[in-house]
Parts: C-alpha cells; structure tokens; sequence
C-alpha cells in the first residue's frame, strides 16, 4: 500500500515538474531577444524566467535531501548508532566539500558584467557561488571516476 502511495505521489511530481519545465523553456526560447548588450551580446526575454526555475528545483532538491537525510540518520541511530554517524559524516563531508570549493572561488568583478539586467549578480558572494557549484560538479565527478575504478580493481581481485 505504502509502495502505491509513493509512486503515485513521485509520479504526480514528475509530471507537475515537467510540465512547468516545458512551459518555461517555452517562454524562454520562444519569447523573443533583449537588444544586444553594446553591441556585442543578446539574450533572450526570459532568460531570468529560466534562472529562477533553476533555482527554486535547486532549492527543492537541496531542501529535500537534507529532510531525508536527517531522517534516515534518525532511523539508523534507533537502529545502528555506528551506522548514523557514518552517514552523519558524510553529509559532514560534503558540507566541507562546499564550504572548500566556496573558498577557493574567485569573487573578481567581469568587466563586461558591469552593466545591464545581470550587473546584481557580478558581486562577489554569487560569483564565488557558481565557481563553488562548478569547483563542486568537478571534485564529485573525480570522486565518482576513482571510486567506479577502484571498484572495478576491487572485484577483479575477488
């Protein structure tokens, strides 16, 4: 039963979703173009329709994955405690993950940024965040290659 109601309730979630990812990427490529930025760059109208869905699914996922994740450390300390603060650690882990990548991202102006509907964003908290999400997409695909390898090298052994 519970199985049923958890389908149900994904499945309605990927259709609502979905379609209001179509309606914005609707809007967005057929919506038309703002004049070029001195001459040299255009964008389309609702480009910023666009960035604003990204960022509510960002926020969705991340508030969703932090729920569930303090949920089943919850679950797993009744059961396991050794358990639950392995995966404590790992959200611990990833944190710092952030927290490094945030660091390490340069918050230098863009010169050509300086004017127009995007100059809010050429500040250097948002510039060090979207170095922070590349810097971040980075480290985790490394992380996923050598643990896939070493893996791999693993069961070869076995």
């Amino acid at each position: 039963m519970a199985v049923t109601k958890i389908r149900k309730i994904s499945s309605w979630t990927l259709v609502v979703t979905s379609v209001i990812l179509l309606v914005v990427l609707g809007l967005f490529l057929t919506g038309g173009n703002n004049p070029p930025l001195n001459g040299k760059s255009w964008y389309p109208k609702q480009t910023d329709t666009l960035l604003y869905w990204g960022y509510v699914m960002f926020g969705l996922t991340v508030l969703a994955t932090v729920i569930f994740a303090l949920l089943q450390f919850v679950q797993n300390f009744r059961n396991d405690a050794k358990k639950a603060l392995l995966g404590l650690g790992v959200i611990i882990a990833f944190a710092a993950l952030l927290f490094i990548t945030y660091s390490i991202g340069s918050g230098e102006p863009i010169a050509r940024l300086a004017t127009g509907s995007s100059a809010s964003y050429n500040v250097p908290t948002w510039l060090k965040a979207a170095d922070m999400l590349i810097y971040s997409i980075y480290a985790m695909f490394i992380m996923t290659f050598v643990a896939i390898v070493v893996g791999s090298i693993k069961n070869l052994f076995k």
